[in-house]
This record gives C-alpha cells, sequence and structure tokens, in this order.
C-alpha cells in the first residue's frame, strides 16, 4: 500500500462510468484504496466495493462534495450528465462543486475529464459547459490536469437500432475527420494523471493533455471500418440538424437539451483544429475495429 502512502487520499467521481470505472481498476492495481463518490454505492461489483471507500451523494450538492473530497489530496472529476434545461448551466454549477471543493478542502491535484472544443470556450453546445468547469478549476491555481477527450467509440452504442439496419447516422459532413477514442483509455490517461508524482520546479495551475485516439476518422471512413467488423454492410448517412432536434424532443428532452447536443457538432464541424496536435502524448492504442469487434458484435 506504499502508492496509498505516498499519494494520500484519491477520490473518484462517477466511478461506474466508461472512464471512471477503468481508473477505479487501476488505481486497485496500483495499490491504492480509492474514495468513490457515488450516488448509489450498490451499483458497484462487490469485488470492487471491498477494496474502496465509498460517499454517498450527488455531485450537484455543494455540501456533499466537499464532504466526500474532505482530506483528498488528488481528486478525478467528471461532470455528470445534467438534466438541467440549460446543459451550460449544468455544467458550470458542477463546476463550480468541484472548484469550492479544491478550495477549501486544500486538493493538491485534479484530473478534470473535459473534451475537445472546449478551447473554443463558447460556440460549441454542451461542451461550452465543460469550457466553464476548466475556467472555474484554474481559478483555484491548483494543479489542475484537463483531459481533452475525443468522441467516444461508446457513442456508437446509441445507434444499435440504425446500425441493426446497416445504417450509421451523422451529425457531422461525411468526410469531417476527428479524433475518436476508447474511453478505456482515457481511463488509462487519468490514472495516470492521478498516480504521477508532484510536478518538482513547475510549480501549481493548469495543465491540458488531448486524448485523441490513434486516428482521426471520418464518419464514412468509420462506417467501412464498421462493415468488416461488424459482419455486415454499414453506410454513413447525414441527418440533418432539426431531424436530430426533433428526435431528441420526441424521446422527452428540452429545447434547451437538444441544442447542446446538436451545437456540439455544428460548433466543430466549421473549420475547428483541435488546440493540441497530434503526437506521442495525444494519440491512444485501442483501434475502432478492435473496439467494435470485441463490444459492439455481440450486440447486434
Amino acid at each position: 500500500m506504499a502508492h496509498e502512502h505516498a499519494l494520500g487520499k484519491i477520490v473518484v467521481t462517477t466511478p461506474t462510468g466508461k472512464v471512471g470505472s477503468r481508473v477505479v481498476r487501476l488505481l486497485l492495481q496500483a495499490g491504492v484504496r480509492p474514495t468513490l463518490f457515488l450516488r448509489d454505492p450498490d451499483r458497484l461489483d462487490t469485488a470492487t466495493r471491498q477494496r474502496v471507500d465509498t460517499v454517498r451523494g450527488d455531485q450537484g450538492d455543494a455540501d456533499a462534495v466537499l464532504r466526500a473530497t474532505r482530506d483528498a489530496d488528488r481528486l478525478f472529476w467528471v461532470d455528470p450528465p445534467t438534466t438541467d434545461d440549460d446543459p451550460i448551466a449544468g455544467h458550470a454549477r458542477m463546476g463550480a462543486n468541484a472548484a469550492r471543493a479544491i478550495t477549501e478542502n486544500g486538493i493538491g491535484r485534479t484530473v478534470f475529464l473535459s473534451s475537445v472544443g472546449a478551447e473554443k470556450r463558447h460556440g460549441a453546445g454542451e461542451i461550452d459547459g465543460l469550457a466553464r468547469t476548466e475556467q472555474a478549476l484554474d481559478a483555484t491555481g491548483a494543479d489542475v490536469l484537463h483531459l481533452r477527450c475525443g468522441y467516444f467509440f461508446t457513442n456508437l452504442l446509441m445507434e444499435l437500432d440504425s446500425l441493426r439496419e446497416g445504417v450509421l447516422p451523422s451529425l457531422w459532413p461525411l468526410d469531417f475527420a476527428m479524433p475518436w477514442v476508447d474511453p478505456r483509455d482515457i481511463g488509462e490517461v487519468a490514472a495516470v494523471g492521478l498516480l504521477a508524482g508532484d510536478r518538482s520546479g513547475e510549480g501549481a495551475g493548469s495543465r491540458v493533455r488531448a486524448v485523441h485516439g490513434p486516428e482521426d476518422l471520418s464518419f464514412s471512413r468509420v462506417a467501412r471500418i464498421l462493415g468488416p467488423a461488424l459482419g455486415r454492410e454499414v453506410r454513413a448517412e447525414r441527418v440533418p440538424d432539426d431531424d436530430v432536434r426533433t428526435g431528441l424532443r420526441s424521446v422527452g428532452l428540452s429545447a434547451g437539451q437538444a441544442e447542446g447536443i446538436v451545437g456540439m457538432a455544428a460548433g466543430l464541424r466549421e473549420g475547428f483544429v483541435p488546440e493540441q496536435e497530434r503526437d506521442v502524448l495525444t494519440t491512444t492504442p485501442t483501434t475502432l475495429a478492435a473496439w467494435a469487434h470485441a463490444h459492439l458484435r455481440p450486440l447486434l
């Protein structure tokens, strides 16, 4: 348990999510007993629950966040999905709670799950809320690492019905290439950030690390990759913004929530270039073909 003693208390939010669960597993394997902050500890599997401490609460509750992070030395923070009609305001509220906890509890290092596009600061739909969180965390003056991640492979899990029909719908122009990444790989980058030693001589302050996946992909290219991986023909199809808005409203999302989703694509598809260039530090290993064969194919 040497790492636990050296690094102090590490708090993980959204520990059952696609990224957070990987962070938890790697911390356990590194000899750390993390504190998990979540609404329902019963969602954890028995083996994990025996090896962690848990605090029940909601990240939207500022007092609960302060309580969960008391005496914490390091924090993995994810803005959870928000039910606010204005998702940007919802993310900003979550970010303010995190910033308050960092300041009042003296948290030495925070790793924040952000997104490619947050560098725009405005004009990228719901991603603007992550930008607001980045700014709130920056204002603490503490050691903060923002992970600006690409488009999750797991977003394809929301398109199972369409994929069964051989169609991959897209809000983006079909030839528009952007970073795609496996959330598991993001979890590994986050865990490294939490476990790394002190930044001797660098001082406090915020840093940015992009997590771009192995290559930039267009939806046309994704369809060509998915075909062999899934054992069926797949074609990409552009869906007009208004049709997406209508579809989102039909399943119960508010106008503001729908606009937050549409705005993410609208804000990044016209001349946007990520601030962080792809290089050896931003490129992660898992290919879409390997992920789709292992995780998507069994569901179709």
